[in-house]
């Protein structure tokens, strides 16, 4: 990540302070005016019916969030597709796709029966809900109301996840789950460029349920009429290499790391780890959805001099092999523990069953 972006995101988290911060801003501030109005415009045309809707005949929970990247979507998503499995579901996650070479209409990640596309081909997020999840299906479309109904038509899904689609209004949702962060829920409260928002703060008002992410302790956040529940990413207590095997973070401990991670906030990964005794010597930001070409590659090796081993976070593992490097190279699994987790069962089964 360079100093730029660190400049921008910086200013977009937490406000501009000093002088080249307010220059950054004042200079980005119209465009962000700009979107924000397109954004509102075009919601509103969905809201007075201009825009039409598809309305699928199976239950839809759509998880999104109102900031770009950063809020541990996928953690999310993948206990969502555990639970509706556990219940005996059939459930299909129907993904953008973001960062993946895909272009035709409907990509089959996964049929439920197996792995049918690569990460570069699918990118890396629907590919890790695959990969976590064989049992579901998983389909990428930029047109997500074509693969909602590829999932019910043809694989029989009994309901569908909308991944990152609190945007995406095509499609009609049973439950509109939204994602902020604990930590900053609204960033700077300005829409992209100036900010980290894809729109004005006042669209969570078409959120039916908020779950604020990277919660170490209750955060002081309310929002009029809308239901709250909590939640914080922790690390699994083992690491898995390249090639698949397992290793406990006891053993993980005695490595000097290198770190990479080519996410929205590369940053929090570095934390978690440090926070949980590994030593990392070194740490790499890298840019989120990176592609790992042979200069990338060369600048991990380049990074990771002096160390034993090198660890990354299972979206980024998706898109490396083990023949890449010459150190073994760990991921560590991320799960989600929701603070009041049966109330938050119930009300999404509540949902569900409303529909």
């Amino acid at each position: 990540m360079s100093k730029l972006q660190q400049l921008h995101r910086r200013t977009a988290l937490k406000g501009a302070r000093q002088p080249l911060e307010w220059l950054v801003f004042l200079l980005l501030l119209p465009f962000s005016a700009i979107y924000g109005l397109i954004s509102w415009l075009r919601n509103k045309c969905y809201d007075w019916g201009i825009f039409s809707r598809f309305c699928a005949e199976v239950p839809v929970v759509s998880v999104g969030n109102l900031a770009v990247g950063g809020t541990g979507k996928t953690p999310v998503v993948d206990w969502l597709v555990k639970e509706f499995l556990s219940l005996g579901k059939k459930p299909a996650v129907v993904s953008r796709g973001y960062g993946g070479t895909f272009s035709g209409k409907v990509g089959v990640v996964s049929n439920g029966e197996g792995l049918l596309l690569e990460a570069e081909v699918s990118g890396d997020e629907p590919f890790l809900l695959a990969h976590k999840n064989p049992e579901a299906i998983v389909l990428i479309a930029r047109k997500r109301a074509a693969g909602v109904q590829v999932a019910v038509d043809h694989y029989g899904a009994d309901v569908v996840i909308l991944d990152d689609g609190f945007q995406h209004r095509a499609v009609e949702r049973d439950l509109d789950l939204v994602l902020l962060d604990a930590s900053n829920p609204c960033a700077n409260g300005w829409p992209l460029p100036a900010g980290l928002l894809r729109e004005f703060p006042n669209a969570l008002r078409r959120a039916d349920v908020l779950l604020l992410t990277r919660a170490e302790e209750i955060p002081r956040f309310s929002l009029e009429n809308k239901q709250i529940f909590y939640c914080r990413h922790q690390l699994e207590n083992f690491a898995v290499d390249l090639s698949g095997q397992q290793l406990s973070f006891h053993e993980l401990k005695k490595l000097k790391l290198l770190a990479f991670a080519g996410i929205a906030d590369p940053q929090s990964f570095f934390l978690a780890l440090k926070y949980d005794g590994l030593v990392i010597e070194n740490s790499l930001s890298l840019s989120d959805h990176c592609d790992y070409d042979q200069s990338l590659q060369a600048e991990i090796r380049s990074a990771a001099a002096g160390c034993e081993g090198m660890i990354t976070t299972e979206k980024d593992a998706v898109k490396l092999k083990k023949e890449m490097f010459s150190l073994p190279c760990y991921q560590v699994p991320m799960a989600v523990d929701i603070n009041a987790e049966d109330a938050f069962r119930e009300m999404v089964q509540t949902f569900v069953r409303r529909s």
